[in-house]
């Protein structure tokens, strides 16, 4: 057996045998540690209740992570609610701080469980710690439920959708997946996952075309526009070379003429493009 197995067991053993706080006791080690930051009134309150941190800790083992770090993060909530804890108020601290210890050990999980984070509203966190209760108790002693029909009773419980229960339903299934992990293609041969990942994007010589072809474009558009008077040149830059165009009736204001001479100027100038580029290139009636 480890070193670290049997001081964890030690751990545990003396937390449990810690002894009880009785009420005015708690309360006067509360007092001090908050008034007067007595580090000893704070050991005693903590040391009192780490068999609480351990007992919540438990409830969470079966998501695998180590029980030893579980009983840390609670550790980290304990300090947390004794940091904020009133004892003016008719409250014991064991319930006061029963809501941190959890929130703490909860937090953890989410951050480590996966690579992906997860939960991170208050309903997705219920979703994501209730789950697999929930599917538990919709099943027993009944016949095969159909998936779907779990999902909803699940997302109305909760208040999510169905979708978002499926989902989580599927991550709580399966563990992370490196993408360098070893896999085997038709010729038994081994690759890495990511060596099957598809690249919908486009090929490197598309992009490269595509970006010389625009280039050349852009270059006839230039020359052609050259062709243009003032007018007609701005009312097309104004209304079409634009990303935020400028509508008819402000570029008529601008320009002191109604919006459908607007529109007739534009037209022409168009038109008077068209030509020219077919002119000089007459090949690429596609692209005019």
């Amino acid at each position: 057996m480890g070193t670290s197995a049997i001081s964890g067991r030690q751990f545990i053993k003396a937390a449990m045998q810690a002894p009880y706080l009785e009420r005015e006791e708690e309360r006067d080690l509360a007092v001090r540690w908050r008034d007067v930051h007595d580090q000893a009134a704070l050991h005693r309150l903590t040391a009192s209740h780490m068999r609480l941190v351990i007992a919540l800790a438990s409830r969470f083992r079966h998501f695998g992570l180590p029980m030893g770090d579980l009983i840390q993060e609670g550790h980290v909530g304990l300090l947390e609610a004794a940091a904020r804890f009133e004892p003016d108020r008719d409250v014991r601290f064991s319930t006061y701080a029963t809501w941190w210890i959890r929130a703490s050990i909860q937090d953890y999980i989410l951050r480590n469980w996966s690579i992906v984070r997860g939960g991170t509203s208050s309903a997705q966190k219920a979703l994501f710690f209730n789950l697999r209760r929930l599917r538990a108790k919709l099943t027993q002693g009944t016949e095969a439920v159909p998936n779907h029909q779990i999902y909803q009773q699940i997302a109305l419980t909760i208040g999510v959708s169905s979708d978002d229960v499926a989902m989580m339903d599927a991550r709580l299934s399966g563990s992370d997946t490196s993408l360098n992990a070893p896999m085997h293609d038709a010729d038994s041969s081994a690759s890495d996952r990511q060596d099957f990942l598809v690249d919908d994007g486009p090929l490197p010589d598309q992009m490269v075309g595509e970006a010389i072809d625009g280039e050349r474009r852009l270059s006839w558009l230039r020359d052609a526009m050259s062709i243009l008077s003032a007018r007609e040149a701005r009312i097309l830059r104004e209304r079409r070379l634009r990303e935020d165009g400028a509508t008819l009736e402000a570029l008529g204001e601008t320009l002191g003429i109604s919006k459908e001479r607007v529109r007739q100027i534009e037209n022409r100038a168009i038109e008077k493009l068209r030509v020219a580029l077919l002119r000089e290139h007459p090949d690429r009636a596609n692209f005019v």
